[in-house]
């Protein structure tokens, strides 16, 4: 258990090592502000009833909030080379590569996938399920792409166009559109 008084209330840990008692004396001895509770592990009930009756007793605001825990900081996987048939890269940032994605190379991101080069092989973004991820190419040739738990397959007769693309999801689907269209 942690108590530290902030600037608008009583930050109130709760690690799951805590017992009641501990927890009715920490707060009885307090200042009177609002509790601000953050439940970091498993908490016996008995403690959070403890916390709610001196806070009762007290005359005092609880608020719960959900644990700060860690924030994952994801970064940009340049890649500097062509990617061939039988490669593959992973990462749970954005991805780009310098270069082309030839077909039996796959490039899975969990942000976007930006390929400076032709993209024929397999390109999933937004991999961990973030449908606001594109995939970015300068040629845009790909039989597959995939963004979030979306799937676009290109028609047989599909023929690459000349200019750079962009795919992401609109709606229920992925759509690609020229470079820079809004």
């Amino acid at each position: 258990m942690r108590l530290r008084a902030t600037l608008g209330a009583l930050a109130l840990r709760l690690d799951g090592n805590e017992s009641a008692e501990a927890v009715k004396a920490a707060l009885a001895e307090a200042p009177e502000m609002p509790v601000e509770v953050e439940v970091a592990a498993e908490v016996a009930a008995d403690v959070i009833a403890a916390v709610l009756e001196v806070a009762d007793r007290r005359g005092l605001e609880v608020r719960f909030r959900p644990p700060r825990g860690e924030r994952r900081v994801y970064h940009t996987e340049v890649v500097g080379r062509t990617l061939r048939s039988g490669q593959r890269v992973s990462s749970a940032g954005t991805v780009v590569v310098l270069g082309d994605v030839n077909p039996g190379a796959e490039v899975v991101a969990g942000g976007d996938v930006i390929v400076v080069g032709k993209l024929r092989g397999l390109a999933h973004a937004g991999a961990e399920g973030n449908e606001q991820a594109t995939i970015w190419a300068l040629e845009l040739a790909a039989k597959q792409l995939r963004i979030a738990d979306k799937l676009a397959v290109a028609p047989e007769d599909a023929a690459p166009s000349p200019n750079p693309e962009r795919a992401r999801v609109a709606g229920d689907q992925i759509i690609i559109e020229p470079w820079g269209k809004k």
